[in-house]
């Protein structure tokens, strides 16, 4: 599965989070970074839906860029 995630920097690197998983963050020191550890964290994160016998939500988050 793919899941869309949200790369913001910030004053020391970069964070990260998926609108579709609640709660499911990482930090970096760098973009790179962010995404392997957001990676991680995502697996982790079904890993435990899983084992506590919950549904794990399909991806549906969208994103779009919008000129003004």
């Amino acid at each position: 599965m793919k899941y869309l995630i949200i790369l913001e920097p910030t004053e020391t690197g970069f964070s990260a989070y998926s609108p579709d998983l609640d709660g499911c963050i990482a930090a970096g020191d760098n973009r790179e970074e962010t995404i392997a550890l957001m990676k991680e964290a995502i697996a982790f994160h079904l890993e435990g839906l899983k084992e506590a016998g919950l549904p794990v939500p399909a991806p549906s988050s969208e994103a779009a860029l919008v000129e003004v």
